[in-house]
C-alpha cells in the first residue's frame, strides 16, 4: 500500500524540534512580549529586539525557511512535511514569523522562486530568505470584488523604459512595513482572455507615487492591512515579474500553496482551541458534575474532534498532490473552505465551554476568534470556492459520468 500517514524518523525529529522550540523558547518570550506576567507588554524597540532574538535562535537551531530549497537557506521540505511544521509553529502567535514562514512573505518567496529573473531573485528573494526584508502582495482593490482579479482597475501603461502605474489598493497585508511590493495592474486593453489582462511588477518601497492612506482598523485592531493610493508610480521595465499579461497566472500560482499554508496554521489554532475546551471541561464543576460528564458538552467536543480530523486529512491529501506535481486546485479549494469554517466553529465552541472567561481577554480565545473570521474570505471567499467546487463537480460528471474526480479522486 502506498498510503502512509506516518512520518519518517527524520521528519519526526524535525517535528519534535519545532514543538520543543515553540514550547520552550517562543512561548516564554511571547508571554513577556504580551505582558502576561508581572511586567507591562513590550513595545517599540524592546519588542522588536525580543522578536529578532527569537529569529536568531531559530536560525541557529536550523528551524528556518521550512518551505524553501536548501540552496536558498531553507529546510527543503515538501508540502506534506511543511504541514506538520506549520501546524506546530502556529501554536504560538509568533511561531511562523520566528521561523520565517509567515504570510505574505512565504507566498511571495514561492512566487519569486518560480517567476523572478536571476537579478530579481538576488535583489528581492535573497533578503526575504535571510529575514532582512519584508514584502507585500498588492492585488485587492476596494472598488471591485477581490475574488475576481479580472476586474482590477489599477492600470499600467508603458512610457519608454518605464511603466506608469495608477490605482487604488486596500487590505494589503504587511504593506506598512514592507521593503517591496508585488503589485498587480491591468496592462492589456483587449486581451484574448480576461485572465490575460494583468501584469505583475516589483515595486521598491518607499517610493514616490505609492502612498499609504491608512492602516485599516479591523475586528482584531490595526495590524498592518493598508489602503494604498498609487499615482503615476514609475517602475523600470526590468521590474516586471514574469511576462506581460501573466499577472493573473502568477497570482493563481501563488495562491494555491499559500491557501494551504493558511490551512496548516489554522489547524494549529483549531487544535489549541479544542485542547482548551477539553481542559476547561475537566476543570469546571457545575450542577452536580464536571462539564466533561455532561452530554451537551461532549457533543461540542465530539463535533470539534471530528472536524479537526477532517481538516488534517484534507490538508495532508492536498499537500501530497502538490508534492506529486499533479493538479491540486480542487483539493486546496475544498480544504481552504472547510478548514476556515471549522476553525470558526471550533473556537466558538471553546468559547461557549469557557463561558464568560472565553468571552474575556483573559484567555487567547477572543483574540483567536477575531482573527478566525477573516479566514472565510481571505484568499477567496467561501462562496467563490463553493462555486468553483460545484463547477468542477459538474464538469467531472459531464466528462466521466461520475463525480469521483471532483472528490479527491481517492482509491475508495
Amino acid at each position: 500500500m502506498a498510503i502512509d500517514f506516518t512520518l519518517t524518523p527524520e521528519l519526526e525529529a524535525i517535528r519534535d524540534r519545532v514543538r520543543a522550540f515553540v514550547v520552550d523558547v517562543i512561548k516564554p518570550v511571547e508571554a513577556v512580549i504580551e505582558g502576561r506576567g508581572e511586567g507591562a507588554p513590550l513595545e517599540g524597540k524592546d519588542r522588536m529586539e525580543a522578536l529578532i532574538d527569537l529569529r536568531k535562535k531559530a536560525f541557529k537551531d536550523g528551524i528556518w525557511l521550512p518551505h524553501m530549497p536548501e540552496e536558498w537557506g531553507g529546510m527543503g521540505l515538501g508540502h506534506v512535511a511543511l504541514a506538520m511544521v506549520q501546524a506546530e509553529a502556529a501554536k504560538s502567535y509568533y511561531g511562523p514569523w520566528v521561523f520565517n514562514c509567515q504570510a505574505p512573505d512565504e507566498g511571495n518567496m514561492h512566487t519569486l522562486l518560480h517567476w523572478a529573473t536571476p537579478e530579481q531573485a538576488e535583489k528581492y528573494l535573497k533578503p526575504l530568505c535571510k529575514g532582512t526584508a519584508w514584502s507585500c502582495f498588492a492585488m485587492t482593490e476596494p472598488e471591485v470584488a477581490g475574488s475576481d482579479p479580472t476586474l482590477i482597475r489599477t492600470t499600467g501603461y508603458q512610457d519608454g523604459d518605464e511603466w506608469v502605474l495608477n490605482g487604488h489598493k486596500w487590505f494589503i497585508s504587511n504593506a506598512h512595513r514592507a521593503n517591496f511590493a508585488i503589485l498587480i495592474a491591468r496592462t492589456e486593453d483587449d486581451p484574448d482572455l480576461p485572465q490575460a489582462g494583468n501584469t505583475a511588477f516589483i515595486v521598491d518601497l518607499p517610493q514616490t507615487g505609492w502612498t499609504e492612506v491608512r492602516q485599516i482598523e479591523t475586528m482584531h485592531g490595526g495590524t498592518g492591512h493598508s489602503e494604498i493610493l498609487i499615482e503615476d508610480l514609475r517602475v523600470h521595465r526590468s521590474q516586471m515579474l514574469g511576462e506581460r499579461g501573466q499577472g493573473h497566472m502568477l497570482g493563481q500560482y501563488r495562491l494555491g500553496p499559500a491557501r494551504l499554508a493558511h490551512c496548516m496554521r489554522w489547524i494549529a489554532q483549531a487544535e489549541t482551541a479544542l485542547d482548551m475546551m477539553v481542559e476547561r471541561s475537566l476543570d469546571r464543576y457545575s450542577h452536580g458534575s464536571i462539564l466533561a460528564e455532561k452530554q451537551g458538552i461532549q457533543w461540542l467536543i465530539a463535533d470539534s474532534a471530528m472536524e479537526l480530523y477532517q481538516c488534517k486529512l484534507m490538508v495532508l491529501h492536498a499537500a501530497s498532490k502538490i508534492d506529486a506535481g499533479v493538479d491540486f486546485k480542487s483539493e486546496v479549494s475544498m480544504a481552504k473552505h472547510f478548514v476556515a469554517n471549522s476553525l470558526n466553529r471550533i473556537i466558538d465552541r471553546s468559547i461557549q465551554v469557557h463561558g464568560a472567561l472565553g468571552y474575556s481577554t483573559d484567555t487567547p480565545l477572543a483574540h483567536m476568534y477575531q482573527h478566525a473570521r477573516w479566514a472565510r474570505f481571505a484568499d477567496g471567499a467561501d462562496e467563490v470556492h463553493q462555486m468553483r467546487i460545484a463547477q468542477r463537480t459538474i464538469a467531472a460528471w459531464k466528462d466521466h459520468g461520475t463525480t469521483r474526480a471532483a472528490t479527491g479522486d481517492l482509491p475508495i
